[in-house]
């Protein structure tokens, strides 16, 4: 019986290595581009992700002007300067981060249907 080597089980947690990678929002250097559905067909695009050595005033500033739209920049205790957009500008946004210099490509998600 002294021959045998017992082994006992310890606790496996299968999702430390995904909870060590991803911890909080806005983790891995992405821009994330959502949309949300307001009432009827209107809509509200929001950008999270940014850097904070940017200007996120100067960025709402230049992607209103360039869409035509309303925008502001909110505060959230979570997800940190959240830029908000009137309608579905989420093709337009991320071609515009990317002329701009500001995000390279392949760190862009968008979400949304």
């Amino acid at each position: 019986m002294s021959d045998l080597d017992i082994q006992v089980p310890t606790a496996f947690d299968p999702f430390a290595d995904a909870n060590a990678e991803n911890s909080g929002a806005g983790s891995k250097d992405y821009v994330h581009i959502r949309i949300q559905q307001r009432n009827g067909r209107k809509s509200l695009t929001t950008v999270q992700g940014l850097k904070k050595e940017f200007s996120y005033n100067k960025i709402l500033k230049d992607l209103k002007k360039e869409f035509c739209c309303n925008g502001t920049v909110v505060q959230d205790p979570e997800l940190g300067q959240v830029i908000q957009l009137q309608g579905d500008q989420r093709k337009n946004v991320s071609t515009f981060l990317v002329q701009a210099g500001i995000v390279k490509k392949e760190h862009i998600k968008i979400h949304g249907f």
